[in-house]
């Protein structure tokens, strides 16, 4: 398990987090300071992490180790990642990482550690959709994915507007629930035919004495 002067000084960098994330402020924040992530349709991961690197460089080293192609995103005493998840949604499982690397994080460290950042998120209007159009408008052109997409036909998610930072919690994540937790995309099979890698899924309503640290926010 962590030191206790770990969690103390993680507790306290974590709490000066702003607790209510405008998407178009966090994305021009983004842009402006020469994040490449800006762009991403799903800010609100990319931005928590953006918040990460401003906030916590001086408790985690930043970038982590790579096992791999997969690396995460810091490391003290095991390595990071950091993860983002809203609360009022169907869902409560997170992809952590590439499955294999977890497994020899583990190996080497003992365990991996995961920032999870849970929050309510306020999406676009679906009628008029004036989120995705400024966000579009902004980046200028059509990403690959769009293009793809529009030439499947397929449905255009709503957006993520805005987000009220609930909850942050430190995850501890050992062999042991590795080995009991779900596997994501294992047998998929990529454009090119190519088998994607399994990677780590966690199902946040199963978890208790892994959460090993939370911190509050108020609403």
């Amino acid at each position: 398990m962590w030191s206790q002067s770990l969690i103390s000084d993680l507790s306290t960098a974590l709490r000066a987090f702003p607790s209510q994330w405008d998407g178009k402020r966090a994305i021009l924040e983004m842009k402006e300071s020469g994040s490449r992530n800006w762009r991403q349709m799903e800010w609100i991961g990319w931005y928590f992490e953006y918040l990460c690197q401003q906030y916590l460089i001086p408790v985690i080293e930043m970038p982590g180790p790579n096992y791999g192609k997969a690396r995460f995103d810091g490391i003290c005493e095991t390595p990071w990642d950091f993860k983002c998840h809203a609360s009022n949604t169907s869902s409560h499982r997170i992809i952590v990482n590439d499955l294999e690397a977890v497994e020899l994080a583990c190996k080497e460290y003992g365990a991996i550690g995961v920032i999870l950042a849970v929050g309510e998120v306020v999406y676009n209007d679906k009628e008029t959709r004036a989120f995705q159009t400024w966000h579009d408008t902004l980046k200028g052109k059509e990403s690959a994915y769009v293009k793809a997409r529009k030439e499947r036909g397929a449905w255009s998610r709503l957006r993520k507007v805005g987000l009220t930072l609930e909850e942050i919690h430190l995850i501890w994540i050992d062999r042991m629930l590795v080995d009991s937790s779900c596997r994501f995309q294992g047998g998929f099979r990529n454009a090119d035919g190519g088998t994607r890698r399994s990677k780590l899924m966690l199902n946040l309503e199963q978890l208790d004495e892994e959460i090993v640290h939370t911190i509050h926010f108020e609403r």
